[in-house]
């Protein structure tokens, strides 16, 4: 079944990469964040992949990362990207349709 409207599938696998630095506060409260809103928004329906570009040059580069820490949503698509520490749950709720 085709979704019609702009909000995503909330019963879809949703697949996550968070692109972080070392354990600097702010990929810290990025990662705190984004697990919170997963688990109150997404229930157990959620990949998250936290990806350390000091250890994983590789991927910042094929994802082209600019800024950390970077969200990106692969799946459901359309893909999305949220740079910053994921505070504003209403803002990245609204970004990923999740509300």
């Amino acid at each position: 079944m085709q979704n019609t409207d702009n909000h995503t599938d909330l019963d879809a696998e949703h697949k996550f990469l968070l692109f972080v630095s070392g354990m600097s506060v702010k990929s810290g409260h990025a990662i705190e964040n984004f697990r919170k809103i997963c688990e109150e928004h997404l229930a157990g329906k959620f990949n998250l992949e936290i990806i350390d570009i000091s250890r994983h040059k590789e991927q910042a580069v094929h994802y082209q990362i600019i800024a950390i820490p970077t969200l990106i949503r692969l799946q459901p698509g359309p893909q999305k990207t949220i740079l910053g520490d994921l505070s504003d749950t209403a803002k990245v709720l609204r970004i990923l349709d999740l509300n």
